[in-house]
């Protein structure tokens, strides 16, 4: 049996079909670990949990004859796996039965992964109409509390309108200390 040799068209065949079959097998193990990663993200993002949202701290900043201003520090927990980004959070407080107002914050708010983040809000009132309730921002360490609002969240799964609803007491941080 004579051995024939290759001519050097075939050996470039046969050189450029196992390249072929390598680039192919490169790309169906790409494919599958972009499958693989798809999917993680697509399951968490399916389990999507709310935030929760606390007042911490009403921190009042000034005051004058028509009104004052204050800060409302909310303590912020994402328990999911992946960053949240708000695109607006509105409330309307209400302190010792009292409606204080709405509050807005229109800009982007950054919310880590399984982390606390601190979100402060200004708030601006006016002594018409507020009485009583405005005289115990000066008179109590704390004060009785309801909010009520919403915060629209981006998530992977597009965006998300989380409801708030809270009560209770929180502490006040004075003017004067």
């Amino acid at each position: 049996m004579v051995k024939r040799a290759r001519s050097p068209s075939v050996a470039k065949y046969l050189r450029d079909r196992a390249t072929k079959k390598s680039i192919l097998s490169h790309l169906v193990v790409l494919s599958a670990l972009v499958t693989v990663t798809a999917c993680a993200t697509l399951r968490n993002a399916l389990s999507f949990k709310q935030p929760d949202v606390a007042l911490q701290e009403i921190d009042l900043t000034g005051f004058g004859m028509t009104g004052g201003t204050m800060d409302l520090i909310f303590d912020v927990y994402n328990p999911n796996d992946y960053r949240l980004r708000s695109t607006r959070l509105e409330i309307a407080l209400a302190l010792a039965g009292t409606d204080f107002g709405e509050a807005l914050i229109d800009k982007p708010l950054d919310l880590s992964p399984q982390n606390h983040s601190q979100v402060v809000m200004p708030v601006r009132f006016t002594w018409a109409g507020v009485g009583a309730a405005a005289r115990s921002l000066f008179d109590k360490q704390e004060i009785p509390y309801g909010l009520t609002g919403a915060v629209l969240l981006d998530t992977p799964m597009g965006e998300q309108r989380v409801e708030l609803k809270s009560n209770g007491d929180v502490p006040l941080k004075k003017l004067i200390r």
